[in-house]
């Protein structure tokens, strides 16, 4: 019964790390940037959601605006910090040390404006519990594995059935060729970036709503999300995804037999094996 509840709540903590996961592969598999800022994105949508509902804005509409705000946020920095270093032929070590300063500004102007202490959101319904069969899950769990799936879902539709969706994997695939047929690739970085942020929102959101806010929690889900991306191929959003739930279902259930402090090492250990024997990743595109 344990480790069935263990399986359960591992599910739930993977589909939010696949938003994040596949967002986060989005980014650097078009834009080639280690958008570290992202992780800071993931925590301010958490926190606008909140403060549009402690003054009474209904949470579906909270969460709206602030996936709006996030994608502005996200294009922002692409237009105004990335596209400027990239003008001024910056190196990948000067963009990473841009997007970590990006990072460490979002979380100290949050943790400066609602203090470091954790916030809760106040939406009853949020802790009401769900029986399913042995499992017991809260409704925003349930909210989260459903979300979750419905945005892989619509990403994958994106990717493969727009022509905007297809005009990014053409950018992913060869920047230069696209610059020449004039597939603008600099208009693309901010499309990809904005929509990560909207999608990166989401699980920004809907994590704290069930554990609570902080302003320094978005990097562990970034690097966590950032091995299951390299681990499942970098560029196929199934396999971001995929390894998302494979990582924290496997690091719940080995609260079975360790303890939990020992849980992220173990996980870190089996992607360094794994990565020994298939570099290229799990669903590495051709």
């Amino acid at each position: 019964m344990l480790a069935l509840q263990l399986l359960a709540t591992g599910l739930v903590t993977g589909c939010a790390l696949g938003v994040v996961a596949i967002s986060f592969s989005l980014v650097y598999a078009t834009t080639k940037i280690f958008h570290v800022a992202h992780a800071g994105i993931y925590t301010m949508g958490g926190y606008l959601a909140w403060s549009m509902v402690m003054y009474g804005v209904p949470f579906l509409i909270a969460l709206l605006v602030a996936m709006v705000a996030c994608t502005a946020a996200g294009a922002l920095i692409q237009n105004q910090l990335y596209a400027r270093l990239e003008r001024r032929r910056a190196t990948h070590l000067v963009v990473l040390i841009a997007s970590l300063g990006a990072l460490a500004v979002i979380q100290n102007i949050i943790a400066a404006v609602y203090t470091p202490n954790i916030l809760q959101f106040p939406v009853n319904w949020s802790s009401r519990m769900m029986a399913f069969g042995p499992v017991r899950l809260n409704y925003t769990q349930v909210l989260t594995i459903v979300v979750s799936l419905l945005a892989y879902g619509a990403t994958m539709l994106f990717a493969h059935r727009t022509i905007l969706g297809k005009r990014i994997r053409a950018v992913a695939s060869n920047p230069m060729l696209a610059g020449i047929t004039r597939l603008q690739p600099q208009t693309v970085y901010v499309y990809v970036i904005a929509i990560a942020s909207a999608l990166v929102c989401l699980p920004g959101v809907l994590v704290p709503l069930d554990l609570g806010l902080q302003p320094y929690n978005g990097v562990t889900p970034l690097l966590t999300a950032t091995i299951a991306m390299i681990a499942g191929g970098v560029g196929s959003i199934t396999g971001a995804f995929v390894l998302s739930v494979g990582i924290a279902v496997v690091q719940n259930l080995s609260l079975l037999v360790m303890p939990g402090e020992w849980s992220i090492g173990v996980t870190f250990f089996i992607f360094v094996i794994f990565m020994l024997f298939r570099p290229t990743g799990l669903f590495a595109a051709r």
